[in-house]
C-alpha cells in the first residue's frame, strides 16, 4: 500500500515553464495562421483590383463603342469574379479577427495564470489562520 507521505508534486517554476512553452508554441502558431491570412488577402486585393480596373475599362470601351457587345459576356465573368473576390476578403478579414482573439485570450490566460501563481505563492508566506485581502 503507498504511503500518502510518498506523493510529491512537481516544483512550481517546472510547471510555469511548461506553461509558458505550450503557451509559446500555441502563440506562434496563431502568428502563422495569422500571417497566412495576410498573404492570402493581400494576393486576393491585388487581383481583385485588376480585376476590377479590366471591368471597367471593358465596359467603358462597350458603351463608347469600341468593343463589341459579345464581351458582354467577359464583363459577366469579370463581375462574378470581383463578387467572388468581396467575399473571399471579408471571410478573410474574420479570420484574422478570430485570430486576432484568439491571441489576446491566450494573453488573458497567461495574464491570469501568473496573478494566481502570485496569489499562491502570497497564500503560502501567510501564517496560518490569516485571511486573504
Amino acid at each position: 500500500m503507498a504511503s500518502i507521505f510518498g506523493f510529491r508534486s512537481r516544483d512550481p517554476a517546472r510547471d510555469r515553464q511548461a506553461d509558458i512553452a505550450r503557451l509559446d508554441r500555441l502563440a506562434k502558431l496563431f502568428e502563422q495562421i495569422a500571417a497566412e491570412i495576410e498573404a492570402e488577402k493581400t494576393g486576393l486585393e491585388s487581383r481583385y483590383r485588376k480585376t476590377a480596373t479590366n471591368a471597367a475599362f471593358l465596359v467603358e470601351a462597350m458603351e463608347n463603342g469600341s468593343a463589341s457587345d459579345r464581351r458582354s459576356s467577359e464583363v459577366s465573368a469579370l463581375t462574378k469574379s470581383i463578387l467572388n473576390c468581396e467575399r473571399r476578403i471579408a471571410a478573410l478579414s474574420r479570420q484574422n479577427g478570430m485570430m486576432q482573439e484568439l491571441r489576446h485570450s491566450l494573453d488573458m490566460v497567461f495574464d491570469k495564470d501568473e496573478a494566481s501563481d502570485s496569489a499562491v505563492e502570497v497564500d503560502f508566506a501567510r501564517p496560518a489562520g490569516a485571511g486573504r485581502k
